[in-house]
């Protein structure tokens, strides 16, 4: 392979040098093309121009890859070009997309650390292109797992389906990404892809309601309506003809000549299959989509009282069927809105306007909650589903992130207001990694070098996402505040709050000149990318994203299977107002970042050469703002500010080892010693180069050229000496020894590589094994302790405390759940009150004839005159209750006497609290039936009764109270 590489020299003569090398043996010139004497960006944009003109679409900016969209097919990716680069070095093989892939999968083998490549661009620079591209190489090229290729089919069939159902033709590209993509690839020990998962950022839902003149609805509508089988359109109801539905015809490019809609169906039916979708889901998924389009064929009718009417019945009914809702629900919560004042529901009849509003919203929500949907099913069918998979901690994991561009359009809204809020993030974290990796490599191999200035746009991330005073916590606060909010309050609010900030500015806030391009409804902010004026429209019902209640609840009825898990019933039930989506967004790029920054990352920058999508048009002023947008000058002068080239001192001696006589054919002392000896030899500058700790740093590309053609003049002559020896018969050829040297030194490479290999393989294996032996043995002996402990405890206690733990165990048993008290009489310890078996002479003489006591316990009497206390024992025999004191009966009552027992808590006491007795004919209690506050009264003499007072207490007091009655 032949090729030409050029670049100014430094008096400004362009230095041209053709080379019959091989790119693999030309070491990295396009690396060096950019960095030489490029001060300016007109000599950054002419170098791409020309590269470009010769089909040389990717270029390096050191570990940067820069790619501009050919608009057309190279044939540079087919698997001969994957071999091409598999195991390569970065530098030793023309700039590519495969090279990238290689090195990123590499370093996550060898160096066992997550790695994330990082895709960014304007919509139509090849991002969604650059991500399938990266998918393929690591599915063809790394080895499969155990399992087959089963994971390998779903990561790429997964592009399909997402493209389908959240990409759109827009003014600039035919595959616009209308939603980010952060996907991760989990790679086992043995490098084989073994599972994915994929976040997915901001759909752009209200593509689903309109389109901008030039512009199409997502993919799978028109898929659909073109690819689908006859009789799958007649169950949903639909027609062939886009023309016939509202929410497709708004853009009015249905059918674009450079999609083929009948084929890409065909695809994503295929890839439906391959992730695991069921013949039932796939129709359950294919109702949802064909509901939005009758969704937006439902018309509306005033009728006397100007309240909306629907007038569509059919579609009405297509409706009911394919979400599986009620007719009349259906209908009503399009026309009217549930309102709930005071704990009462009322139904507020909607105008035609709100109506509209209201079905516009239904469609949006339902499109958006099923791509959601969608994801999370996608992610399921690449989790590991084999059991003895290892887990997500011993495996190691590649991301790619596939996010929108910057966007600028005639009138741009809340979507390009969020969207070029993300770039501005990760432009930020761009910059802030690729310098701190430049200076971090400068310090950790002892090169001094100056910093170079940069435009840090945190100011502006500042601006839209600061607490309390940036754009979205005042978009926030209008939103949620009480009152009439409105779009213009929430500019009224901005221009107020942020009216002093370099980058914010309004129609107010501006001067007499500039207020001809800002309109009263807009605000303009100067991004890190440029200028870009937002219209406020929309901007506080958009962060709303709020769905009428009754929408809402006839959703959640729906016996559709995906609807049902898409609307979940928690959320009627939910008083919690959810977070906006302006917030959410910002939530959820804080963790994109973070997830990024835990990474190793890798950068690929692409740039669209023209708005028109035409092959070979190169649009200087388009390419240099993108230039300013990506940073990629910024990223030069780091580069240009270090050096240009940066190698092991293994690696470079190896390679130019024989332009010098000390250093040919072998070396035998350290490499760096070696590196050193060479490039004195070479004449190399002391401004030339740098020597680390570890590498050899040559600051300009053209030191590297001198080089590269020297080494090409050693080898012509080597090859030259080899052939005239050969003629004349001399001894063995120079080239011959050099041939065994290189055999030597590979078989013993290879040996070296295989040993390392199985070391490492040995040490993970006897690390797993340990940690294995480890986890089990510390769950052994974690249960011994505990077996231990409780032995010694049981082995500790007195016959008197495991007498009361039994009767506590008993009580448990018995009373606990059902009794009021029982928490608190937990704590308290039993009392024992038996009465010994032995000796019942003690007893009183009418009890000693077999009658033991069952059961004893000590009481206290009250008089009926003056309550005096007096102590008693209360016996509990076989046939009677006996009250005794000092061994003599005082009182008998046989158990046949007992009328009843309710048992009446708010009478105070024990088991016989409340009990009717009857003693000769006299009941003494009253009132048998106490009230809420309750008191007894009972007879206390010939014409006097007493009374009891029971008042509830923590504890059991017993006095005379002032009113003359007993207080319990």
């Amino acid at each position: 392979m032949r090729y030409r590489a050029s670049a100014l020299g430094s008096d400004g003569v362009r230095v041209t040098m053709e080379s019959a090398l091989t790119a693999r043996d030309r070491v990295g010139v396009q690396d060096f093309v950019l960095l030489e004497n490029f001060t300016s960006e007109a000599a950054f944009i002419e170098n791409l121009r020309r590269r470009f003109r010769e089909n040389l679409i990717y270029t390096y900016i050191g570990p940067v890859l820069v790619s501009v969209n050919p608009y057309r097919d190279l044939q540079i990716y087919s698997r001969q070009h994957m071999e091409r680069y598999r195991g390569v070095s970065f530098y030793e093989v023309p700039p590519h997309l495969f090279a990238v892939a290689d090195t990123v999968y590499r370093a996550l083998r060898t160096e066992r650390r997550d790695q994330a490549v990082m895709i960014s661009g304007e919509s139509g620079a090849g991002k969604t292109e650059a991500t399938k591209r990266l998918l393929q190489f690591y599915a063809e090229t790394c080895p499969a797992p155990e399992r087959g290729g089963a994971v390998r089919d779903r990561l790429l069939q997964s592009n399909p389906v997402l493209e389908a159902f959240g990409n759109a033709k827009t003014l600039r590209n035919d595959n616009s990404s209308r939603f980010g993509k952060y996907m991760d690839v989990q790679f086992d020990f043995k490098g084989a892809p073994v599972g994915g998962h994929i976040l997915s950022y901001l759909l752009e839902k209200s593509r689903v309601v309109h389109q901008n003149h030039g512009e199409r609805n997502f993919h799978v509508f028109y898929q659909l309506l073109e690819g689908g089988e006859e009789e799958t359109l007649r169950r949903l109801g639909l027609e062939r003809n886009p023309q016939s539905y509202l929410y497709l015809v708004k853009g009015q490019c249905a059918k674009v000549s450079s999609i083929n809609d009948k084929s890409d169906w065909k695809v994503v039916r295929k890839a439906l299959t391959v992730i695991d979708f069921t013949e039932d889901e796939v129709e359950d998924l294919l109702s949802i989509v064909a509901s939005v389009l009758h969704l937006g064929n439902i018309h509306f009718a005033a009728d006397e009282e100007s309240n909306a009417q629907v007038t569509t019945e059919n579609q009405l009914k297509y409706l009911t069927r394919l979400l599986s809702v009620e007719g009349s629900t259906l209908r009503e919560a399009l026309t009217h809105r549930k309102i709930i004042a005071k704990g009462e529901e009322l139904l507020s009849p909607l105008n035609l306007e709100q109506a509209a509003y209201a079905r516009d919203a239904l469609a949006k929500a339902v499109y958006s909650r099923t791509f959601t949907w969608l994801v999370g099913k996608i992610n399921r069918s690449l989790a590991s589903k084999d059991v003895e998979s290892p887990s997500w901690r011993s495996t190691t994991v590649l991301g790619l992130l596939d996010i929108y561009g910057f966007e600028v359009f005639q009138h741009n809204s809340f979507e390009q207001f969020c969207i070029n809020y993300c770039n501005e993030k990760l432009q930020q974290l761009f910059i802030e990694l690729t310098l701190k990796s430049e200076q971090e490599e400068y310090e950790a191999e002892g090169i001094a070098w100056e910093p170079v200035q940069y435009f840090n746009n945190k100011i502006i991330c500042d601006l839209v996402e600061e607490k309390f005073k940036g754009i979205i916590s005042i978009l926030d606060e209008e939103c949620l505040r009480p009152g009439e909010a409105t779009d213009l309050t929430f500019l009224e609010k901005l221009e107020d709050t942020v009216k002093h900030h370099p980058h914010f500015l309004t129609h107010k806030l501006a001067d007499q000149r500039t207020r001809k391009s800002l309109g009263r409804g807009e605000f303009r902010l100067l991004h890190y990318a440029g200028e870009v004026t937002y219209s406020v429209t929309g901007f506080l019902d958009k962060n709303n994203d709020l769905l009428f209640r009754n929408l809402k609840e006839t959703m959640c009825s729906s016996k559709n299977p995906i609807m049902s898990q898409c609307f979940d019933r928690s959320e009627l039930s939910d008083k919690k107002r959810p977070e906006t989506v302006a917030t959410q967004f910002k939530m959820s790029l804080l963790q994109l970042v973070e997830i990024l920054q835990s990474k190793e990352p890798a950068y690929v920058r692409c740039i669209k050469p023209n708005d028109a999508k035409q092959p070979g048009r190169f649009d200087e002023v388009l390419i240099r703002h993108q230039v300013k947008y990506l940073g990629l000058m910024e990223n030069l002068r780091v580069r240009r500010a270090g050096f240009a080239y940066r190698r092991k001192y293994e690696a470079f001696l190896q390679r130019y080892k024989s332009l010098c006589p000390e250093t040919w054919p072998t070396w035998a002392g350290r490499p760096q010693d070696g590196v050193a000896v060479l490039v004195r030899h070479l004449g190399y500058k002391p401004e030339e180069y740098k020597m680390g700790r570890t590498k050899i740093f040559i600051r300009f590309p053209k030191t590297l050229f001198a080089t590269e053609d020297a080494l090409e003049v050693r080898r012509q002559s080597l090859g030259e000496r080899e052939a005239h020896l050969s003629c004349h018969g001399g001894q063995p050829s120079v080239v011959s020894t050099t041939a065994i040297c290189i055999q030597s030194w590979w078989r013993g490479t290879l040996g070296r590589r295989k040993a390392t290999k199985r070391k490492w393989a040995a040490q993970t294996i006897r690390r797993l094994i340990r940690g294995f032996i480890l986890r089990h043995a510390s769950e052994l002996l974690r249960e011994l302790c505990i077996k231990n402990m409780v032995w010694k405890y049981c082995r500790s206690i007195s016959p008197e405390w495991k007498q009361q733990l039994q009767q506590k165990a008993v009580a448990s048993e018995i009373f606990k759940g059902k009794k009021d008290n029982y928490p608190q009489s937990v704590p308290r310890l039993f009392i024992s009150t038996r009465v010994q078996a032995e000796p019942w002479e003690l007893l009183p003489k009418p009890l000693q004839p077999g009658l033991c006591p069952q059961y004893a316990v000590p009481v206290v009497k009250y008089d009926r005159k003056g309550y005096k206390p007096r102590s008693r024992q209360l016996l509990l025999t076989p046939n009677a209750v006996v009250i005794v004191e000092d061994a003599k009966v005082k009182q008998r009552i046989d158990y046949a006497n007992l009328t009843g027992q309710p048992g009446s808590r708010a009478a105070g006491g024990g088991p016989l609290a409340g009990a009717h007795l009857r003693v000769g004919g006299l009941s003494p209690w009253k009132n048998p039936h106490p009230p809420r506050s309750p008191s007894i009264t009972f007879a206390g003499g010939p014409g006097r009764d007493g009374t009891i007072d029971f008042t509830p207490g923590s504890e059991l007091l017993i006095t005379k109270a002032k009113n003359g009655h007993l207080a319990v």
